[in-house]
């Protein structure tokens, strides 16, 4: 992808507007290192504060990823980098839906980074395919899915655990 003014700009594609790419990049940037650790150079986001909330924490984290996922592939990866950042997004969720070991895991992880990342290198390398929007209902299906799974493995947990206190 080049950039050229206020736009980006595929080859051979229509010029995509550069708002659009700044909001992912802004909101990747809040979910995964917006905050500093005062007196060192560690960054953290949303994203692992929001696993501190039981339950609905890791959901909320899964959909504001997976929203964004599917905002990137809007814009036309291939299917390796599509699968690559299904890969950080399904790994993230996962682990990070485990107490305790999974909100440090968030705190360093960073998947929608990664995943902005991988977008842009792949926009540089020029490998630019256009939308492939028949895929596009299968992922959402997918992380609908895994959505589903996280918030119904949370809430066996949750009962778990109350039925050890009780």
């Amino acid at each position: 992808m080049f950039q050229n003014n206020q736009h980006y700009i595929h080859p051979g594609h229509q010029v995509v507007q550069d708002e659009r790419l700044r909001w992912i990049e802004m909101v990747s940037r809040f979910m995964d290192s917006q905050f500093r650790l005062p007196g060192t150079n560690f960054r953290f986001g949303l994203d692992p504060i929001l696993s501190f909330i039981p339950f609905g924490g890791s959901a909320a984290s899964f959909a504001v990823s997976a929203g964004l996922l599917v905002t990137m592939f809007k814009y036309g990866v291939s299917r390796k980098v599509l699968i690559m950042m299904l890969g950080n997004l399904v790994l993230d969720a996962l682990i990070g839906s485990i107490p305790v070991i999974g909100t440090l895991f968030d705190f360093v992880y960073k998947a929608n980074q990664r995943n902005v990342s991988l977008l842009r290198k792949h926009y540089q390398a020029g490998k630019y395919q256009g939308s492939g929007s028949g895929l596009l209902a299968t992922i959402i299906i997918v992380l609908f899915l895994l959505l589903v799974l996280i918030i119904y493995g949370t809430w066996q947990l949750m009962q778990y655990l109350i039925g050890l206190v009780w």
